[in-house]
């Protein structure tokens, strides 16, 4: 069917649960949703770099014989280039991988499957997910819609960028150190991480990258979101509900290494928790019992582990085919001693568990998501010196991989912009299962402070 730019926009500018009630009305037919997403991402992708795959006719032919009776019949979305899907591509931004195709869907797709949605391509992301911006040289960088010389973050990269600039409703992210709640952020977009164990499973199984992991899909609705981590449950898990009375709410700012945000940062984040006493909730600044010197360098061990273990998987080929950061990672890791990989693992439990009597005093813990603005595209490129780039990575993801350590939930959420403009989240944890209090904050803090007509100027030619 014929689309015109026109007629995608005012389809793009729904969301998720918006798209699908104009097939369930009969205002469209379901080709018209992938048809508009094809336009847009046709449109306007050029300039963000934000797809690794197009996969238009897949798109096409799945729309053509979607159940319309499903919940999300023909609604577009993207697949995070490291998300196995039958016939696709699964080169995880890695040069290494270019030209592999996966056989198999683990759960989460399969799940995204029974309930109409379409893939239309892949998302850009940083080699294996190892940096927190899109720059691997297998795509070049991905823009930030709100400003294209920076940073969309990563290492769902694409994914944030696509949904913040309206290509697709929904896309699928990661997080095994601030994947998800970097690149929304980054972008204005919504941002949730679910409990560990509290996704279906999206990948093989992997001992770092399954304490470290979860997955969920971005939004730009907290409607679509709490529809999403839903969805993407295992059925046994019982969550946490709400308490039905305001909530206690601690503020905390220090991140991993001891230091506070910048100041646009800061006063994004000092922002939120206004507004969370404005709607009648209890926000007292303290600072999380943790040790966070240990933590982050817990953290870092299981990183340079996980680098190793990618270099170690291509051998010979390694120093030919992977990215200067990845091979930097295997050499920092050649210094990890079996006693330090036991103590990472064991700053896990000790952080679980401070946590864990944290949350029974304070509901909630609002603090930045990164410790500075969207950053220049270069700033974390994967060319830099190691040493360099391991500094400026590590100071730029200061607060999100306590709850990747921890197995907490935590979600970013796109409340008020910098000073500058930029996009800033302020993000807000729970306890280990407190899932449903996260998202029943995002829902009232939406309707407080409504993002929903924000758009960056790209988006719709502003």
């Amino acid at each position: 069917m014929s689309m015109t730019l026109a007629q995608a926009d005012a389809i793009a500018r729904l969301d998720g649960h918006g798209q699908a009630e104009l097939v369930r009305r009969g205002d469209v037919p379901p080709e018209a949703l992938v048809e508009a997403a094809i336009a847009r991402i046709e449109a306007i992708d050029g300039a963000l770099n934000s797809l690794a795959v197009r996969a238009f006719g897949h798109a096409r032919a799945a729309a053509a014989r979607v159940d319309r009776d499903a919940p999300m019949a023909a609604v577009p979305y993207l697949l995070k280039a490291s998300l196995e899907y039958p016939g696709f591509p699964c080169e995880a931004g890695s040069r290494a991988k270019k030209g592999e195709v996966a056989r198999r869907a683990f759960a989460l797709a399969q799940a995204l499957d029974r309930a109409g949605m379409v893939p239309v391509g892949m998302s850009t992301m940083p080699e294996f997910g190892l940096n927190a911006s899109g720059e691997a040289l297998l795509y070049g960088p991905t823009c930030n819609p709100w400003d294209l010389s920076r940073s969309s973050g990563g290492s769902s990269s694409g994914a944030g960028a696509a949904v913040a600039a309206g290509l697709v409703p929904f896309a699928t992210a990661s997080d095994a150190g601030g994947s998800i709640r970097i690149p929304a952020s980054n972008c204005g977009i919504i941002g949730f991480k679910p409990s560990r164990g509290w996704n279906v499973r999206a990948r093989a199984y992997n001992l770092v990258d399954d304490i470290l992991c979860s997955d969920s899909l971005y939004g730009r609705s907290m409607r679509d979101t709490v529809w999403a981590a839903r969805l993407l449950r295992p059925a046994e898990k019982g969550a946490v509900m709400p308490p039905g009375r305001k909530l206690r709410i601690a503020l905390d700012l220090t991140g991993m290494d001891g230091t506070e945000p910048e100041t646009e940062v800061e006063a994004v984040v000092r922002r939120a928790a206004a507004l969370c006493e404005a709607q009648g909730h209890r926000v007292e600044e303290v600072t999380q019992p943790i040790d966070r010197a240990a933590l982050r360098a817990g953290f870092t061990t299981l990183w340079d582990y996980l680098g190793g273990e990618t270099v170690d998987h291509y051998g010979a080929r390694a120093s030919e085919v992977l990215e200067p950061w990845t091979l930097g990672l295997a050499e920092r890791r050649a210094r990890v001693t079996p006693e330090l990989l036991a103590e990472a693992l064991a700053q896990v439990d000790r952080a679980s568990a401070a946590l864990a009597g944290f949350h029974a005093r304070f509901d909630v813990v609002l603090s930045p998501v990164t410790a500075s603005v969207p950053p220049p595209l270069g700033h974390l490129a994967p060319t830099r010196p190691v040493n360099a780039l391991f500094d400026a990575l590590f100071g730029y993801v200061n607060y999100t991989p306590l709850h990747n350590m921890t197995g907490t939930p935590s979600i970013s959420l796109p409340l008020f912009a910098g000073e500058s403009g930029l996009p800033v989240g302020a993000m807000f944890s729970a306890g280990h299962g407190g899932d449903e209090l996260l998202l029943g904050l995002g829902e009232e803090l939406e309707v407080a402070s409504p993002w929903a007509d924000r758009w960056p100027p790209m988006a719709f030619g502003a």
